[in-house]
């Protein structure tokens, strides 16, 4: 029966860290790698029983890379610091790993906890996640700054229970967390060579709304739906006028800041 290593990344989660640990206590191994936190945070991992390790910042995908090179196992489970695994999704994936996986990488959809509700709607849902996967076939892209995923060599299977998320305490911290990624979403699009054109900033924030709100059915979710769709339409302005601003202003950077957590926003 194949064991699994849970890996999670961290920069000061000593809010998150103990409630994410717990909800993988099943595992066979849990490791943690810290980068440097000043607030305790590896301090408490250690104290939950994982085991640890503080090293400098090098990237998401190369941090979670070097995590996975230390596990004991093969198969690894990646979770971030605000993200639990609940009682469902533990059953299923011991239910998984009772044999040996068909897949080379699983598929998990994940649902976030924003402005007091479960949001199933807009972009953000189903948010599905490659992060079961065999080290042996699998590896995270080191390429990508930010939306950083797992490529494996084989067929990829998706779960059925849902992975939660709790990436941010209020508006305040939303709109800071995009301030922070939307400046590594236009480091990367000018890295791939992408260009930017007025059209960009006028069409693509509405169109990104319209998606959201109306396709994505974001209504369903009320004024929660209605704020959710406009901050991820903010969110692709943002990126864009960033890129703009490194056109005209700035000369390329290839070097990541450090995160101050583990949330993501995502949209396009």
């Amino acid at each position: 029966m194949p064991q699994v290593s849970v890996v999670i990344i961290t920069k000061n989660e000593a809010a998150n860290i103990e409630a994410a640990l717990a909800s993988v206590a099943w595992a066979d191994e849990r490791i943690v790698v810290d980068s440097e936190s000043t607030d305790g945070t590896a301090t408490i991992a250690d104290r939950c029983g994982a085991r640890v390790v503080v090293r400098p910042w090098p990237g998401y995908a190369a941090q979670k890379n070097v995590a996975a090179s230390l596990a004991a196992h093969d198969w690894i489970l990646s979770i971030d610091a605000d993200e639990r695994v609940t009682g469902e999704l533990a059953a299923e994936l011991r239910e998984l790993l009772s044999r040996e996986p068909r897949a080379a990488g699983y598929r998990v959809p994940r649902v976030t906890w924003h402005l007091g509700r479960w949001i199933r709607s807009t972009d953000w849902y189903p948010d599905f996640q490659l992060r079961l996967y065999d080290k042996r076939t699998g590896r995270w892209n080191e390429s990508r700054l930010v939306h950083e995923s797992v490529e494996v060599q084989g067929p990829v299977a998706t779960l059925r229970q849902e992975l939660q998320h709790y990436p941010y305490r209020n508006i305040s911290h939303h709109l800071s967390t995009m301030d922070r990624y939307t400046a590594l979403a236009a480091q990367q699009m000018r890295r791939d060579g992408r260009r930017v054109r007025w059209l960009d900033l006028f069409f693509h924030p509405p169109a990104a709304f319209g998606r959201n709100y109306v396709l994505r059915a974001g209504f369903r979710d009320g004024a929660a739906g209605f704020v959710i769709s406009a901050m991820n339409a903010f969110y692709v302005f943002l990126k864009f006028a960033k890129l703009w601003e490194l056109e005209r202003c700035t000369p390329s950077t290839s070097t990541p800041p450090a995160p101050g957590g583990e949330a993501r926003t995502r949209s396009s």
